[in-house]
């Protein structure tokens, strides 16, 4: 184990317990995982959301074996103050980390680091390293782990008796998720093995898993489990580090020969599929204290069976019941459930529509002309405004090197094209601040805006907001070169930030990001210069519906709007003159209705193309002033 680790002090709310387990539930998730990791190598602190809460309040039997401390919310470390919670610094740090999945993760890696023989650890992160790292808002998966499930569960705990009769939509739908073919890497080969199985008609034995289970057990014995699934048998192969059996391994020539299309589907195991992830330990104290309620209520579980043997079967992970039994979660042994006949079943309809994907067809036939053609008829064409200081430009030649966007490793061309951008953010900036002004730089990446801003504006704060660690780590780096003591980085999904601030700021925020940053800065009355970007990822979410302005929705489908929005990605050099100016149209529409959309809320705002235009082919900008 690696011996210099600095230490990082973990911040978790706590408004109150609940048989066993702390509230809100993000506090035990992270307080289950600390356990599940066995990792002691950050400083944890409870900050009540109350004003009367005292020591007595936590009993150190929910904590496990960590030592906890309570602190205030005026105690915060400032950048802290800015987040919501969990949030991780580092001790005497500007650089944060806020947010459930974000601060999940970087425990995880923390503990792999610290000792690299846990590769178990690091396998909670799933395939590729991804598992609830896509952002709430464009990830429903992420988005029910991560908010719905847990607020439904808080609801379900907190609510009178004649209202919690039902099983909360948000439950439903992870019902219904765990019922979904599973879609893994390499899972031909897999659908391959089962099919063969299914074939051979037999199934061997495999050990009882985990630890728990084998303390009892002499050695070499074997226990005789009812026939598993291939599904199983490589999921808990994965987990024992051991090769899947030889038998399962080989394919009879017709096997290989079966097309992918007749290949049997892949059922779940786990959360996300085959393999046990961080989502499962996100899920674990939810669905417990869930399943617990529903139990003391009498409540028959007949429409969960998927949930209920997921629950079983984490159980028999190595290290669950450990951790459990630190964290003094009282694991429930349920018995097996059959799927109940379908007019037992509560209608799928009770999902309500905003927990469904949205199924609307994104794939549209035809080009924008008739949806352009239709807002023309109404009065409606794209407008620019002059740009108010298209000669401006930083003395590139005298900043030290790490302000220059070249330090972040791009070509000389990229450089020079990004080097345009950020005159124009920066020119416009400049006119809007005021010493004291906080700065926000959305979707920061590598810093490239907001390093330059902090830098030429010493009297303002300036603070990165990324959900991409190693881009904000690269940023950090630059910042420490240049001796930068005005900026805070904060890695975490726009939603987790909650401070106020003067301006934002974003430089080819994609797709959605662009209306998140928007809605951020209107809810703060704050100024706003935001270069959009990737306007063929728009789509509608759980919180943003397009077209966005009053005017637009009076002329416009859904559909209508999308064509534009996937034109307006048409303006790349290598296109046709034409098919470009089509394409900056259909930005300068879409972005007009963005505009609109704010205009609506008491602001005025100026869509302007940068300068000169060949910095990208993404160079419209809005800049925003509250009336």
């Amino acid at each position: 184990m690696k011996d210099s680790v600095a230490e990082e002090h973990l911040y978790l709310a706590f408004s109150h317990q609940h048989r066993d387990s702390i509230f809100p539930l993000h506090t035990s998730i992270s307080l289950f995982l600390l356990s599940y990791c066995d990792c002691k190598l950050f400083k944890v602190f409870l900050v009540p959301t109350g004003e009367d809460v005292g020591d007595q309040c936590v009993t150190k039997n929910l904590a496990g074996d960590l030592e906890i401390h309570l602190i205030s919310r005026c105690q915060l470390p400032v950048v802290v103050q800015s987040c919501s919670l969990p949030a991780v610094v580092v001790k005497d740090d500007k650089f944060c980390r806020a947010g459930l999945s974000v601060v999940l993760r970087h425990i995880i890696q923390k503990t792999f680091e610290a000792d690299p023989s846990k590769k178990d650890v690091l396998e909670l992160l799933g395939f590729k390293k991804t598992c609830l790292k896509a952002c709430a808002e464009v990830s429903q998966w992420t988005r029910l782990c991560e908010i719905s499930i847990p607020l439904a569960v808080e609801r379900f705990l907190t609510a009178s008796p004649e209202h919690c009769q039902a099983i909360p939509p948000d439950i439903l739908l992870l019902e219904r998720k765990l019922g979904e073919p599973v879609r893994v890497h390499n899972d031909d080969k897999i659908r391959r093995q089962k099919l063969q199985q299914q074939k051979a008609g037999a199934q061997a034995a495999v050990p009882v898993l985990g630890k728990e289970a084998t303390e009892e057990s002499k050695p070499g014995e074997v226990h005789e489990h009812p026939p598993l699934s291939l599904e199983l048998s490589v999921a808990f192969s994965k987990l024992l580090a051991q090769e899947a059996p030889d038998a399962i391994n080989r394919e009879a020539p017709h096997i290989r020969r079966t097309k992918t299309s007749d290949l049997p589907l892949l059922d779940h195991v786990f959360a996300e599929g085959l393999y046990f992830t961080v989502a499962d330990l996100v899920l674990l104290p939810c669905i417990h204290q869930f399943l617990v309620s529903s139990k003391k209520q009498g409540k028959n579980l007949v429409n969960l069976p998927l949930i209920s043997s997921w629950y079983r079967r984490v159980q028999e992970v190595p290290g669950v019941k450990k951790a459990a039994g630190k964290c003094n979660m009282e694991l429930l042994q349920l018995p097996e459930l059959m799927s109940a006949p379908e007019e037992q079943l509560q209608d799928s309809s009770s999902v309500p529509d905003e927990l469904e994907e949205d199924n609307e067809d994104s794939h549209f036939i035809g080009g924008p002309r008739p949806t352009m053609t239709k807002l023309m008829e109404n009065g409606i064409e794209a407008k620019f405004s002059p740009h108010p200081c298209p000669s401006w430009t930083l003395d590139w030649t005298s900043l030290p090197s790490a302000v220059s966007p070249g330090e972040g490793k791009m070509s000389r061309d990229r450089a020079l094209r990004k080097q345009q951008q950020l005159n124009n953010l920066v020119a416009a900036v400049t006119k809007l601040a005021k010493p004291g002004d906080v700065i926000v730089d959305f979707c920061s990446g590598g810093g490239h805006v907001g390093i330059v801003l902090a830098y030429m504006m010493p009297s303002c704060q300036v603070v990165l907001i990324e959900n991409k660690e190693l881009s904000l780590i690269r940023a950090k780096d630059r910042s420490d070169e240049l001796g930068l003591n005005n900026i805070w980085f904060i890695q975490a999904n726009l939603d987790y930030f909650n401070g106020t601030f003067n301006i934002g700021v974003a430089l080819h925020a994609c797709g959605v990001a662009t209306d998140m940053v928007i809605e951020h800065c209107l809810r703060a009355r704050a100024a706003f210069v935001i270069s959009p970007c990737c306007y063929g990822f728009i789509q509608n979410t759980v919180k943003f519906k397009y077209p966005r302005s009053r005017q637009f929705k009076e002329i416009l489908s859904y559909k209508e709007h999308m064509i534009l929005c996937r034109f307006a990605d048409q303006t790349a050099v290598q296109l046709p003159p034409e098919r470009r100016l089509i394409g900056k149209q259909c930005m300068g529409l879409v972005d007009l209705d963005r505009a609109w959309a704010a205009e609506e809320r008491n602001y005025s705002v100026q869509v302007i193309s940068m300068e000169p235009e060949s910095c990208s082919p993404k160079n419209n900008m809005f800049v925003g002033i509250p009336t």
